[in-house]
């Protein structure tokens, strides 16, 4: 269950972050927020209230909510060494990866394409008849810091299994080493050399929360450059937007943290120091004539999911320049929910996936 340490990381980052940015310092800020926590039950306190866990999720999702948010307690302090988190993320995306393995078998190579780190998921029994010409593209989540490997196999591992199709998840540059558009660069490289061997009508590209941005990204730049386009692409736990709106504030609390002082900024990860949020190659809303262009468009998320907000706007936004864009959201769950397998929740949200997919790429 360790898995849920990303989510409740990403929290402790949103708000640490603002308040050092703000100028207030994280204690001040805390202070100033009513008492927030957790019980055994996975009811919510929030001063004198009590939000019930949700009555429409699972009982598998009610056991593993307060258990998910006690593992993300254990998280390194945000002013460790990048190593130090890394290596702590590692463990515990290989331990889920390793559970993941053992619902859906795979068989996983690691490789290099266009000189970049990948590794190539495979369902052990083969892939499908149907699938024989399309392949997926994963991009893994991690702030843009970390997830290499076994936060790739994560998100490629259960989709690969479900619809016994082939997964190459990418080991793209990360922060603070590197900086936009660095990752972009490394996708769209590992995308040219695919179409060397797959139309791109039959080329999928996904990704979870930093994932799901760069998948945006890697999309506007595809466009820009006037490059061919995959036949779709998934955007979970993020859109084409930065973060903001109500559940930027709200899901914090919902997860037992204090409320931020604001949302998290796109200066407040290494990666982007220099970029602009005004950008249409970083947030592609910016720009709705390259929207307009986007292909056929899944977005996740759950209703304590920091990044709904942005998710259902950035919805908003694709269907009303006119792309095919198709929104699920799960009630009470958080952020990179399905990054563990054994919740029904999960496993609908890779129902969902692979249905979007197999629907609109060619063959």
């Amino acid at each position: 269950m360790k898995r849920g340490a990303f989510a409740m990381r990403t929290f402790r980052l949103a708000c640490v972050a603002a308040a050092l940015l703000s100028g207030a310092n994280p204690a001040s800020a805390q202070a100033a927020s009513p008492a927030t926590g957790y019980k055994a039950d996975a009811s919510i306190f929030i001063g004198n209230a009590t939000v019930p866990y949700s009555v429409f999720a699972s009982p598998e999702s009610r056991a593993f909510f307060p258990n998910m948010l006690a593992e993300g307690d254990k998280a390194p302090p945000l002013t460790a060494p990048i190593e130090q988190n890394r290596a702590f993320y590692d463990r515990m995306n290989s331990a889920r990866a390793a559970r993941m393995q053992q619902i859906y078998p795979v068989k996983i190579a690691a490789g290099r394409i266009a000189n970049v780190a990948v590794d190539v998921v495979l369902p052990a029994q083969g892939v499908a008849p149907a699938n024989q010409a399309r392949v997926l593209i994963n991009l893994h989540g991690g702030a843009f810091l970390w997830g290499a490997h076994s936060g790739g196999l994560v998100e490629a591992i259960p989709i690969a299994g479900v619809g016994r199709v082939k997964v190459v998840t990418v080991d793209y540059r990360e922060g603070p080493e590197h900086v936009f558009p660095a990752a972009t660069d490394d996708v769209v490289a590992v995308y040219r050399e695919l179409l060397k061997h797959y139309q791109p009508a039959n080329v999928g590209i996904y990704g979870c929360s930093a994932g799901g941005i760069l998948t945006g990204e890697v999309t506007a730049r595809l466009i820009h450059d006037q490059l061919p386009l995959p036949g779709a692409i998934g955007m979970f736990c993020a859109g084409v937007t930065p973060l903001g709106g109500d559940e930027s504030y709200i899901a914090s609390p919902l997860n037992g943290k204090p409320i931020p002082p604001r949302s998290m900024q796109l200066g407040d990860l290494p990666y982007f120091k220099g970029a602009s949020a005004d950008d249409p190659l970083v947030f592609p809303a910016n720009s709705p004539a390259l929207l307009a262009k986007f292909p056929p468009t899944l977005l996740i998320s759950g209703t304590r999911d920091m990044a709904m907000s942005a998710v259902i706007h950035s919805h908003t936004l694709l269907d009303r320049a006119g792309v095919e864009a198709e929104l699920h959201v799960w009630d009470g769950m958080w952020h990179s929910f399905f990054s563990d397998p054994d919740m029904p929740e999960s496993k609908d949200a890779y129902r969902v996936i692979w249905r979007f997919f197999d629907r609109h790429l060619g063959h």
